[in-house]
């Protein structure tokens, strides 16, 4: 079976932008949760804040280091892989990208080593703004990611004039209708993906001897977070829905599995879609109410992918996309909320749990991260064969660059994302069997 330079390209982009988009929503929420942690040091001056303070500072800082460097590959395939796309969306492109390195530099960098080094050598109060800072500095650099990539989902704000992209109005261009359900998901995501990891390893910690104090406090703020953001997460994937139907009818097409337009067709819970037979085989469906999330013309017809022949995105990869993304969040919900139920009556001490219930929360420890990645999923691959909605397609800006030159360098990520992975998972095991070495001021104090 012969494989086009296309596809290769594709995949190998969306396995780099699937790696970046998990560890910067790990950086991305854990940045917070680290504040928190201080402020809780400050007000309560209990040590167990402080201990997890400690320990999850270092997953950070390696969550950080990893987002950061996978930044690079990204950068560096929209320049081989898709040589065409600056040249058409440089106009929009080039600002947006610029200000989030400069949100990089400016409010995280600076703030960066005195947070990671320097509390020996600074003020309590001073240390605590510097977190503070590093974690502002996530969101800022994070909102001009999102802002580039939901306006190639709904460009707006901007004119294709001879090829290229001309902006007339930069406030439409960086709120444009997708930003604020596309932060929100982030946002969102990220925060049930840094819940669970926290749950996750003090279910490793629990099972393996007595929790502490710091172990205590993060399970009891990985549970809130996981709390809130479970119920968060069905108001946003709604919102989201109904503008991808509004905006995006093609793709919610796809993620529907709607193949021919008509009338409100039935909810398909689980299929195959055959894109030869222009069916679901095998679909489980649930009757009158289908017609939720997908686009009406002005007959009031539902619009299925017979009306965007030749222009659709891989149905089958969008569908269950879609699909692991919502078994994910029921399964996150279900395990935090039945969670809490066990250990409210405790004062959410986890050691009202059952072994067997440890073991549960340790193996959905990536269940966040996974669910992120599915989101994204839905949202890239969706958007084939189009570069930006409705207007540049892949094709057109495709490089150069051989099919057996994609694929080597497509095995070359495939290895060197696996050890970067590996290396993830085993400091994170490593620490929570051994713990951290406390950090202490000049003069045997303690911070």
């Amino acid at each position: 079976m012969d494989i086009s330079t296309l596809s290769l390209a594709r995949t190998q982009f969306v396995a780099s932008l699937s790696f970046l988009a998990l560890f910067l929503a790990v950086s991305l929420s854990l940045a917070w949760v680290l504040l928190f942690f201080k402020i809780r040091a400050r007000m309560t001056g209990l040590p167990g804040w402080t201990a997890a303070y400690r320990f999850w500072v270092r997953i950070f800082a390696l969550a950080f280091v990893l987002a950061l460097a996978s930044s690079v590959p990204v950068l560096i395939q929209l320049g081989s892989l898709w040589a065409g796309l600056m040249d058409k969306i440089g106009n929009v492109a080039g600002p947006l990208l610029g200000f989030g390195i400069l949100s990089v530099f400016v409010l995280k960098s600076c703030f960066l080593g005195v947070m990671l080094f320097g509390q020996r050598r600074v003020s309590d109060l001073a240390h605590t703004l510097a977190v503070f800072m590093v974690a502002l500095g996530q969101v800022v650099a994070v909102f001009w990611v999102v802002a580039l990539q939901s306006w190639m989902q709904t460009p707006a704000g901007a004119l294709l004039v001879d090829g290229r992209y001309q902006v007339y109005d930069w406030v439409a261009v960086v709120f444009n209708p997708s930003l604020g359900w596309r932060m929100g998901t982030v946002l969102v995501g990220a925060a049930l993906a840094t819940a669970f990891l926290m749950l996750g390893v003090t279910a490793l910690q629990a099972l393996r001897r007595p929790l502490g104090d710091g172990e205590r406090c993060t399970f009891k703020t990985g549970l809130v977070v996981a709390l809130v953001a479970t119920m968060l997460q069905f108001p946003v994937a709604a919102g989201s829905g109904k503008l991808m139907a509004r905006l995006q009818p093609a793709k919610a097409a796809a993620a529907a599995g709607y193949w021919e337009s008509g009338p409100e067709p039935a909810l398909v819970l689980l299929g195959w879609p055959d894109a030869r037979a222009r069916a679901n085989e095998a679909d489980i469906t649930f009757h009158g109410m289908g017609g939720a999330w997908l686009h009406r013309d002005e007959d009031g017809r539902y619009r299925g992918l017979d009306k965007y022949s030749g222009m659709l995105p891989p149905v089958a990869l969008t569908f269950w996309s879609l699909r692991v993304a919502a078994l994910l969040a029921l399964l996150m919900t279900l395990a935090a909320w039945l969670t809490f139920f066990r250990v409210w009556r405790r004062g959410l001490d986890p050691a009202a749990l059952s072994p067997g219930w440890h073991r549960m929360l340790r193996g959905m420890m990536f269940s966040g991260g996974l669910s992120v990645v599915a989101g994204w999923w839905v949202s890239i691959i969706g958007l084939q064969p189009f570069a930006v909605n409705g207007t540049v397609t892949q094709t057109e800006i495709l490089g150069q660059a051989s099919t057996a030159a994609v694929l080597y360098g497509m095995a070359g990520y495939a290895v060197l994302y696996a050890l970067l992975l590996a290396a993830f998972a085993g400091m994170l095991f490593h620490a929570a069997r051994y713990g951290v070495v406390p950090v202490r001021k000049p003069g045997g104090g303690s911070p």
